[in-house]
């Protein structure tokens, strides 16, 4: 009973608890006895729009069973999630972006307007992870968050397929490489069941990131989603929150400024993808941790980048798991020193505690390079700076021979009218491709070009032509390429004054980014430029005329400004 009435619900602790109150929860189920728990919110991103996330309903049962024989009153709640991998390439990316901040501030509205004492948070596709992460700092209870885990890679001839095949496969087909037999081929294969993008691609980079800040337990991240070890993650996940309620240990106790770098050092471990920047910075605002753009290259030098995971490399999340998973890597990284291993976790112990029991990488195995053969010798995500991009762009260059390159602007102010020009053929060896005005604000919400950028690759140019953009790019989006370049063109950032023929140069060694225009030219074509309008229905509306710009996380919430 002094268990039950030190951590009991705040519903009931605070001021008296009247009756109509009580009588809504007992319609639910809850009992007198009930009465003295605390309640543990488990929030859900079920739904059948996307693989990604057709099975947490199962997984949300488990977690709830969990905090019940824990000690907690265990309820139910869902929010959205739409599928970037259905929506790219066409106008419905632009809300992509925006349903982060729609899952988070509906999560965290039912704790708040439910007085929920815990949360588990499950999410699967890439922008749930994030989404969770914010309303579960703004928010502010005890909580642990559950990755609904990776997809099992497609079979076609043999080999490993996924989604960014088929992407790639569009190209291939307009080249004239495959015919309309193999594209459906490739297609039907690629996706086999339920779970997120198999690659190192935006959900397993997120759901990795979460694991090594310590807000997921030991396995989460690379346990695959049709597993047993998945539906266990769930269910000790209801467990811990309930014991975090027990310890005191609050969101704030875990993500510090420490657990970010760590986050940030296994993320250029395992050659993340670029939304991790974007993502880990509105995380860091939310929960009020000073971590800024220039961070990731502080952090960037000094990590090697050892996985040799898609979109640049040979193998999925699954085959990670298979030979210890995102726990092995962060083992072998914490003993050669690169990680803080005095942070707290979820489950209640520091990083260096719970990598003591955790196993090391398997013999023989090839997905994780040693120290001394690294794919990389520093990070494989880079921020560029220079007078088309002041405030930064990012780019991935694993897997990209070309670090240096110079040629004449194309400019366009849609994707359309972009992939329209590539599938043209009107597009040449040593362009610079330039898509605007799809930025934060300008999109609205920032688009992701990951059809554009797979279908360079598969017609031979992913190296060849240079992709610039405000807006952003895929997990899966690999080749010659430089997103979230800030101001954005909405906003009157440099990418706005480009004009056709401009000559840029991209340098990942110097980490520069620029073009070639006088002080005086730049002044001049600025004075005769004027904004779009900004785009001012529903949920769009509302995100352009809110969201900040993208080297602060394109964050919704109000920044003393």
């Amino acid at each position: 009973m002094e268990k039950d009435l030190r951590i009991k619900s705040k519903v009931f602790s605070e001021g008296s608890m009247k009756a109509p109150n009580r009588a809504m929860l007992r319609a639910v189920g809850v009992t007198d006895e009930d009465f003295k728990k605390p309640m543990i919110g488990v929030a859900s991103t079920w739904s059948e729009v996307t693989p990604c996330n057709i099975h947490i309903d199962d997984l949300a049962i488990q977690a709830k069973e969990g905090a019940r024989e824990a000690g907690g009153v265990p309820l139910i709640f869902n929010t959205i999630t739409v599928s970037d991998g259905i929506s790219m390439g066409t106008q419905g990316m632009r809300y992509s972006l925006p349903s982060r901040d729609v899952i988070a501030d509906s999560i965290e509205t039912v704790v708040g307007a439910e007085n929920l004492d815990g949360l588990v948070a499950i999410g699967a596709c890439d922008k749930n992870i994030p989404g969770c992460a914010i309303a579960i700092a703004n928010a502010g209870v005890p909580s642990v968050f559950v990755y609904g885990g990776t997809i099992a890679p497609g079979k076609h001839r043999g080999k490993d397929i996924d989604i960014v095949s088929v992407f790639e496969g569009v190209g291939k087909h307009n080249n004239g490489d495959i015919d309309d037999e193999e594209l459906r081929s490739i297609e039907c294969h690629a996706c086999p069941g339920a779970g997120a993008c198999g690659g190192m691609y935006t959900a397993n980079t997120m759901a990795s990131a979460m694991e090594a800040m310590g807000m997921s337990l030991p396995g989460s991240s690379s346990n695959p989603a049709e597993t047993a070890d998945k539906a266990k993650d769930c269910a000790k996940a209801g467990e811990a929150v309930y014991h975090l309620l027990e310890k005191g240990i609050y969101p704030k106790d875990i993500m510090t400024k420490e657990a970010f770098e760590n986050a940030i050092t296994v993320v250029m471990a395992l050659g993340g993808s670029t939304n991790a920047i974007l993502h880990l910075l509105s995380i860091a605002h939310a929960i009020e941790v000073d971590l800024t753009i220039d961070d990731f290259n502080r952090i960037q030098e000094k990590t090697p980048h050892l996985a040799d995971l898609k979109p640049s490399g040979k193998y999925v999340m699954q085959d990670l798991h298979r030979v210890g998973g995102v726990q092995a890597v962060m083992k072998l990284l914490h003993e050669a020193g690169y990680l803080h291993g005095d942070c707290i976790t979820v489950t209640g112990k520091t990083v260096a505690e719970n990598l003591a029991e955790a196993p090391s990488l398997k013999d023989g195995q090839d997905v994780i390079m040693p120290f001394d053969k690294p794919k990389r010798a520093d990070g494989p995500l880079i921020v560029l700076k220079g007078n088309l991009a002041p405030s930064g762009g990012v780019a991935k260059v694993s897997g990209v021979k070309v670090s240096r390159h110079t040629g004449p602007a194309r400019v366009f102010d849609t994707e359309k009218e972009a992939t329209a020009a590539v599938m043209d053929n009107q597009i040449n060896e040593g362009d610079v491709l330039v898509i605007r005005y799809v930025g934060p604000k300008g999109g609205p919400g920032m688009p992701e070009m990951l059809s554009i950028s797979a279908i360079l690759v598969g017609k031979g140019l992913g190296e060849k032509v240079a992709l610039l953009t405000d807006g952003r790019f895929s997990g899966g989006t690999h080749g010659l390429v430089v997103g979230h370049i800030a101001p954005e063109a909405q906003s009157g950032g440099p990418i706005a004054f480009l004009k056709e023929g401009d000559m840029v140069t991209i340098d990942s060694n110097k980490k520069e980014i620029s073009f070639e225009v006088t002080a005086e030219e730049l002044e001049s074509r600025r004075k005769e430029w004027s904004a779009p309008p900004l785009y001012k229905k529903g949920i769009l509306g509302k995100y352009a005329h809110n969201v900040s710009c993208s080297s602060k996380g394109a964050v919704t919430d109000f920044l003393g400004k």
